[in-house]
C-alpha cells in the first residue's frame, strides 16, 4: 500500500514554509498572560511488571541519580553580570548575528553601535526566556511520560528527568530575574508546539516532540551559547544543564528506537509529519518577532530579510545538528519513500544526518567527564 503524506497546508496551516503572511498571522502571546491551559488527552498507565527488561534505560537511570546537582549551592549566584559588556564581547567575536548588507534601505541600516548593542541585549533576554519556557514545557511533558509510558524502567528514568527539568526552570528563571531584570513572554510558535505535544494522546508522540525535537534543538543551542559566552555564571549554568539534556535526548532515542522499529508505514507517516511540523515551528520561533517589535521594527518589513539572512541561516541550521542524526537513527528519515529526508533537504539541514546521535554520545556530556568547579571557579579546560 502506498502511503500518501498530508501536504504543508494540512500539517502547518500554510502551503509554503516561508509564507511570511502566514507566519506573522499567528499573534504574539499576551505578555501579561500568567496561566495557559491545555487539554491532556492521554491515559495514565500502571504496570505491575517490575522486572529489569531494558538495561540501557536502567543505565541512564543510574547515571541520572549520580548526576544530580543543586542549583542553589553549585552555581556562583554572587557573580556580577554586566550584560552590556557580556553582549558587546560576544558581538566582537561573532558580530551581531546578522549580515548588515542584507538590511540596506531599511530602518535597521541606520542603526549605530548603541542600537545593535540594545538588539543584542534584548536578543539574549529573549533567547534565555524561550529556554525557560521550553524547560517548563519539558517539565510538564516528562511528568506526562511518567504517567503514560508502559515500561517500568522508562517510568523510573522519566521521574529523574522531572527533577532535572524543575531545576532547569529554576536556574533560567533565576538568571533572568536576578541578572537581566525580567523576561519575555513565551513565543507563539513555541507555545503552539508545546500545546500539540501535550494534547496528543499517544505516549510516543510526547517522546518524539519533547525528547527528540525540542530537547535536541535545546542541546545544540545550549552548546552554541556555552561556546560563545565568557560570562562565567551563564557558562557554568549551561554546562550543568547540558549534562542533563544529553541524557534526556538519549532517553528518547533509546525508547523510541524499540517502538519505531516495529511500526507500520502508516504509523510512521504520522511521526514523520509531526517531526516536520515540530522542526518548522522551532525554526519560526527563532525569527525573534518579539525582539524586533520591541526595537520598533515593523515585522512585515523585516521578516523577508530575516528569513533570507545568510548569517542567521547558518546559526539556525546548526541548531538541527542533534535532531537530524537522531531522526535518522529512529528510521524517520527514510521510511515512506524518504519523505522526511526530502523535507529536511528543503530546510537545508540534511547535512547533519551522519553526525553522532545522542543515543551514543550522551556520556561525553556527563559532569564526571571533567573536574567540575567549586563554587565560583571556572570549568576545567575552559
Amino acid at each position: 500500500m502506498t502511503i500518501v503524506h498530508n501536504d504543508n497546508e494540512t500539517i502547518l496551516g500554510r502551503g509554503e514554509i516561508n509564507d511570511i503572511d502566514a507566519i506573522l498571522a499567528i499573534p504574539n502571546t499576551d505578555p501579561n498572560e500568567v496561566e495557559h491551559v491545555v487539554k491532556n488527552n492521554a491515559d495514565s498507565i500502571f504496570t505491575w511488571d517490575y522486572s529489569l527488561t531494558r538495561p540501557q534505560l536502567r543505565k541512564l537511570y543510574e547515571k541520572a541519580k549520580v548526576g544530580q546537582w543543586n542549583a542553589t549551592t553549585d552555581l556562583p549566584w554572587d557573580t556580577e553580570v554586566d550584560i552590556e559588556k557580556v553582549v558587546k564581547d560576544d558581538q566582537e567575536i561573532l558580530g551581531t548575528g546578522l549580515d548588515a548588507n542584507v538590511y540596506v534601505d531599511t530602518p535597521v541600516a541606520k542603526w549605530g553601535d548603541r542600537e545593535w548593542l540594545d538588539f543584542g541585549i534584548e536578543g539574549r533576554n529573549w533567547q534565555l526566556s524561550q529556554f525557560l519556557h521550553g524547560e517548563q514545557g519539558a517539565l510538564i511533558c516528562t511528568a506526562k511520560i511518567v504517567e503514560t509510558v508502559p515500561w517500568y524502567d522508562a517510568k523510573l528514568y522519566a521521574s529523574t528527568q522531572v527533577v532535572d527539568e524543575a531545576r532547569h526552570v529554576e536556574v533560567f528563571g533565576r538568571y533572568l530575574n536576578e541578572k537581566l531584570g525580567g523576561q519575555y513572554q513565551v513565543n507563539a510558535h513555541l507555545r503552539m508546539l508545546l500545546d500539540d505535544i501535550i494534547n496528543d494522546s499517544r505516549w510516543d508522540m510526547t517522546y518524539l516532540g519533547m525528547q527528540i525535537m525540542v530537547e535536541g534543538l535545546a542541546l545544540a543551542a545550549f552548546g552554541f551559547l556555552h561556546q560563545l559566552t565568557n560570562e562565567p555564571l551563564l557558562k557554568q549554568l549551561l554546562r550543568y544543564v547540558m549534562s542533563d539534556e544529553a541524557r534526556h535526548v538519549a532517553f528518547g532515542v533509546l525508547s523510541l528506537k524499540e517502538v519505531y522499529d516495529g511500526m507500520t508505514d502508516a504509523e510512521m507517516k504520522d511521526r514523520q509529519e509531526f517531526a516536520f511540523e515540530a522542526a518548522v515551528r522551532m525554526r519560526d520561533r527563532f525569527m525573534q518577532q518579539e525582539v524586533w517589535e520591541r526595537m520598533g521594527v515593523n515585522m512585515h518589513d523585516i521578516m523577508p530579510l530575516v528569513i533570507n539572512d545568510p548569517t542567521r541561516e547558518i546559526f539556525q541550521t546548526m541548531l538541527f545538528s542533534k535532531i537530524v542524526p537522531n531522526c535518522k537513527k529512529l528510521g524517520l528519515l527514510d521510511r515512506n519513500d524518504k519523505w522526511l529526508r526530502r523535507r529536511f533537504e528543503e530546510m537545508n539541514v540534511i547535512q547533519f544526518e551522519d553526525w553522532a546521535d545522542t543515543g551514543e554520545e550522551y556520556t561525553s556530556f556527563g559532569l564526571d567527564q571533567e573536574a567540575m568547579p567549586e563554587h565560583g571557579a571556572p570549568v576545567a579546560g575552559e
